[in-house]
């Protein structure tokens, strides 16, 4: 689901979300079509998202999964796992070294003082509904908010789509037409870059973007984001007819309330799929994230020991 994944990784200015589905400048490599689209390229991702959002009222697939975010600060390794109540995640790793046992008892208390305390879950809970809510309102405007052509095929690959298939390159570009009814959505007036569908699917694979001008909200007083703001969010069928964040890499500048300036720039991996039961609750969730951090905990220490012995 292409919201699964952003919940937990917010932009306070706009919403995780909103800015999770914009911006990159990577290239890649893709062949001419040589074949005239049997629908416009505007009407494929219009289709598209309009399937995107159908597909992410099914709650029943859940998965755990793994994280790493790397930042100038370095990196940090993440174990995540969908809930019904709300999502779950424990810190495994610090700059790919293990956390310290007081480190690794801090986060499973904290998890645990959560599933204790129903009304920070239903808060936790409220805040992920509002940052999906946000992401669903910048998809639902991107047929409207931009112009599309086609450009070309990619194959899709591990991480990438479902790997093998065709998948269908679109650039587009800002429709002049278009009037951004809140701030939400007002970041898509400086924005250009490509997508990747899959037409078979109707899911999209990447969305791939640049902001090439500035973009003030609230007449610059509430705040900005720079000209050259990059961002890259990659889907793919993670094994089970489910789509999940696989990459997501961010680049921004900016203020906010004119003085407090924003800086952001993050690569993160999610790989490691697993399906988890579908009534899964929040204290469940919790258990299982332990019993995974113990095996990946005692597969380190096996593989030290193996090098220690070479």
């Amino acid at each position: 689901m292409l919201s699964a994944t952003i919940r937990q990784n917010g932009i306070v200015l706009l919403g995780a979300n909103v800015m999770a589905l914009l911006l990159s400048t990577v290239t890649p490599v893709f062949a001419q079509e040589t074949k005239t689209p049997e629908i416009s390229a505007g009407e494929l991702v219009r289709e598209t998202i309009a399937h995107e959002c159908e597909a992410a009222k099914d709650t029943t697939r859940k998965h755990m999964f793994h994280s790493r975010k790397q930042t100038a600060r370095g990196s940090q390794t993440r174990l995540y796992i969908e809930t019904n109540d709300a999502m779950a995640a424990m810190t495994i790793a610090i700059n790919d070294q293990p956390l310290k046992p007081q480190q690794q008892k801090a986060e499973q208390d904290h998890l645990a003082w959560l599933a204790n305390n129903p009304e920070q879950l239903h808060k936790k809970r409220t805040r992920e509904k509002e940052d999906e809510d946000r992401t669903f309102r910048i998809l639902r405007a991107l047929p409207d908010a931009f112009l599309y052509e086609y450009d070309g095929t990619e194959t899709g690959e591990p991480g990438l789509g479902k790997t093998g298939d065709p998948l269908k390159r679109l650039k587009f570009t800002p429709n002049p037409s278009y009037s951004p009814p809140t701030r939400v959505e007002q970041v898509l007036a400086g924005m250009q870059g490509y997508l990747l569908v899959d037409p078979a699917a109707r899911r999209i694979a990447r969305i791939d973007g640049t902001l090439f001008r500035d973009i003030t909200f609230g007449w610059g007083i509430i705040g900005h984001l720079d000209k050259g703001g990059q961002f890259r969010v990659q889907q793919a069928d993670v094994g089970d007819g489910a789509w999940e964040i696989t990459a997501m890499n961010l680049k921004i500048t900016g203020k906010i309330l004119l003085f407090k300036a924003i800086s952001m720039s993050s690569d993160e991996k999610f790989n490691g799929f697993r399906a988890v039961p579908s009534d899964l609750s929040f204290a469940r969730g919790v258990e299982l994230l332990k019993t995974e951090q113990e095996k990946l905990a005692r597969q380190t220490d096996a593989e030290a020991s193996g090098k220690a012995e070479r």
